[in-house]
Formats: structure tokens, C-alpha cells, sequence
């Protein structure tokens, strides 16, 4: 079992920038990725970024250039540097990892608020 606790969510101006930070524990030596996604009122929940435990990271097209996924792996921690933020930028934000042997994110944080209004 992999546990993970998300922190650094809270309301911020538009165009301002929040670091997320997850923390991890339990069999990391059964997952290969680690993500963050996010879910806004009324919608459903979308990728915005993962990184590989090869450092190869992915993101969504809305966040390109402004997000960095980041991880420290002697900390088991993951992060997400989030810049230029707006207002569809609001939603709640979870940490997941994926499975070494299923390829899906099967583990999942509580998720962190992340609101930006003026």
C-alpha cells in the first residue's frame, strides 16, 4: 500500500504561483509514476502533470509552460511548482502514483484546494 498526503493548497490572486507538495509512504518500490490531477466544480477529474521514476514528465496542454512537476525521491515527496495561475486553474488538486504492476493510478491523496480569485 502506498499513502499520500497532499499539502500547500489555499486562494491566491490570478497570476500568482502556489507549490503543492505530496508526501508519500509505504511500498514505493511498487510504483514507476506519480501524478497530479485536479477536479473543478461540475467537471471531471483531468491530468495535469506526471513524472516518471526515470524523470520523464507529461503535462496537460492548459498547463504547459506554467506548471513543473518535481520530485525528491530520498524524501518521497512530489511537487508541483504552479505559476501565471487563473481563474481555470481553481479546482482541487490530487497526488497519485501509479502502480508498477497495474499501470494505473491506484493510489490516491485526500486532494488540496487550490482557488484563484481576486
Amino acid at each position: 500500500q502506498v499513502q499520500l498526503v497532499e499539502s500547500g493548497g489555499g486562494l491566491v490572486q490570478p497570476g500568482g504561483s502556489l507549490r503543492l507538495s505530496c508526501a508519500a509512504s509505504g511500498s514505493m518500490f511498487s510504483v514507476n509514476a506519480m501524478g497530479w490531477y485536479r477536479q473543478a466544480p461540475g467537471k471531471q477529474r483531468e491530468l495535469v502533470a506526471t513524472i516518471t521514476s526515470g524523470g520523464s514528465t507529461n503535462y496537460a496542454d492548459s498547463v504547459k509552460g506554467r506548471f513543473t512537476i518535481s520530485r525528491d525521491y530520498a524524501k518521497k515527496m512530489v511537487y508541483l511548482q504552479m505559476n501565471s495561475l487563473n481563474a481555470e486553474d481553481t479546482a482541487v488538486y490530487y497526488c497519485a502514483a501509479r502502480g508498477v504492476r497495474t499501470a494505473r493510478y491506484d493510489y490516491w491523496g485526500q486532494g488540496t484546494q487550490v482557488t484563484v480569485s481576486s
